[in-house]
């Protein structure tokens, strides 16, 4: 018979590596090639120490002549806090009690409940690996007939709760009705006059404003990382832009890092259209963009041997190559099922009939290099 008690012991034992694993390694292949690490976390805070320069006490000389002298190098501290990263399962009393005397019945309640939630964590990592950690989906540019115009919809699912940004408490927690990309607007489940809605407002999936991890747009931009200036070595990544695409293009970007860093670029991402520009060079060259299979099984383009992979919340004409072994992911702990003082993890929510049990990880993504990256952004059509 299926108990509150026999579903906790299903999850820790059974769903939590299982979804554990997914989570790590395949809702997104960048992602999955990062080393995960509980080094350089130092209480709510990943402390990274990192050298500017190389030992200098390596050398050559003469049979009697001195000896290279070590300087003290310089180093600078990488302060980051942990990002608190959680993802929530929900079963209802009835279904719970429908299931009592059916285990396979259960079973299938969980799995579904467990695909909900790496869907939903495939397209909120993704999304964060592209963002600068303050959580922004979109900013508006005003209300037509109680649709939101926005600058850009591909950061917005049918069913995402939402904030907008200082309108007060109405607009707190919305729920996305529909999305439409043709024009660029989204509908929320909520009755409202089209002035209520400020253009320039800053849309937040609600309660995330200024806690997501780390990703490229903040590694890429122009405010200090982790806490330290950009005019301090080491802290620049390149970045450069183009008015077309072509292997000349892709491959002196590569070149440059791997000269000037040492480091080999080992994937790049990019946007849809850029993928398709790169499809399109190879056409004319009469060459069909050659392919390859990465650790996932999942079959990619590839650029003289380095994996191109496409993500849509890639910004549109972008492409990134990025030495990964560059990123780390620090955890205080792996994904772990949120405990109340009796160790019980399904939940009931106050008020209401249904029981919740909460996946959390406490995590950043720290990038040890940023010089050693590179952006190239394509200002040709519809990239």
């Amino acid at each position: 018979m299926v108990t509150l008690n026999s579903a906790d012991s299903v999850l820790k034992s059974f769903y939590l590596d299982a979804i554990s694993e997914r989570l790590n390694s395949k809702i997104n292949p960048f992602i999955a090639k990062l080393e995960r690490t509980a080094n350089d976390v130092v209480g709510k805070d990943v402390r990274k120490v990192i050298r500017n320069d190389i030992n200098g006490g390596m050398g050559a000389g003469s049979e009697t002549g001195d000896l290279p002298t070590a300087k003290a190098s310089e180093y600078k501290t990488f302060v980051a806090p942990l990002k608190n990263l959680y993802g929530t399962i929900e079963i209802s009393d009835k279904a719970l009690r429908a299931s009592a005397n059916n285990e396979g019945a259960f079973v299938n309640i969980l799995n579904e409940e467990m695909k909900a939630l790496e869907k939903s964590a495939a397209l909120q990592f993704s999304r964060m690996i592209f963002g600068d950690g303050t959580g922004v989906l979109a900013t508006t540019s005003g209300s037509k007939n109680g649709n939101l115009m926005v600058d850009k919809c591909s950061n917005f699912v049918v069913g995402m709760w939402v904030r907008l940004d200082g309108l007060g408490d109405q607009f707190a927690c919305c729920k996305v009705k529909n999305v439409d990309p043709a024009s660029n607007e989204i509908t929320l489940d909520l009755d409202y006059e089209d002035s209520a809605v400020v253009s320039g407002t800053k849309i937040y999936i609600a309660g995330t404003k200024g806690e997501e991890l780390t990703g490229l747009a903040a590694i890429f931009g122009n405010s200090a990382l982790y806490g330290v200036a950009r005019n301090v070595a080491g802290m620049t990544p390149y970045k450069t832009t183009s008015t077309s695409i072509s292997e000349a293009i892709v491959q002196k970007a590569i070149d440059k890092v791997e000269e000037e860093s040492g480091y080999k670029v080992d994937v790049i991402l990019c946007s849809w259209g850029v993928k398709r520009a790169l499809a399109e060079y190879y056409k004319g060259m009469g060459i069909v963009m050659p392919t390859m299979k990465l650790e996932n099984g999942e079959m990619v383009p590839s650029f003289n041997g380095v994996p191109v992979i496409c993500d849509r919340f890639c910004p549109k004409g972008t492409m990134y190559l990025l030495t990964s072994e560059n990123f780390k992911i620090h955890q205080l702990c792996d994904w772990q099922w949120l405990e109340a003082e009796d160790g019980k993890i399904l939940k009931q929510v106050s008020g209401k009939p249904v029981y919740q049990a909460t996946l959390v990880k406490y995590a950043e993504l720290i990038c040890e290099n940023p010089y050693r990256q590179f952006k190239c952004l394509v200002k040709k059509g519809a990239f």
